[in-house]
């Protein structure tokens, strides 16, 4: 992963966690939405996605890894 300067910042810190509590949010949607799908390809379609968002979270913790644990979960209350 190339991660440049600017990435790092204390904005880009800011925007990054403020788009990893929207993926929070969106993957608790679509989990309400999986238990309520009877479609098993809908469900496994719903299940990638969340799978994504959740390389994409990770991806986000590895660029501030001075945050600890316990930052990320105050920012995913």
């Amino acid at each position: 992963m190339d991660v440049k300067d600017e990435d790092k910042s204390e904005e880009s810190m800011k925007n990054h966690i403020i788009y990893y509590r929207s993926l929070n949010n969106t993957i608790s949607e679509i989990k309400k939405e999986m238990s309520l799908e009877k479609e098993d390809a809908i469900k496994e379609h719903l299940r990638k996605r969340i799978e994504a968002m959740e390389i994409d979270q990770k991806r986000i913790r590895e660029m501030f890894p001075n945050l600890s644990k316990e930052n990320w979960d105050d920012y995913t209350n």
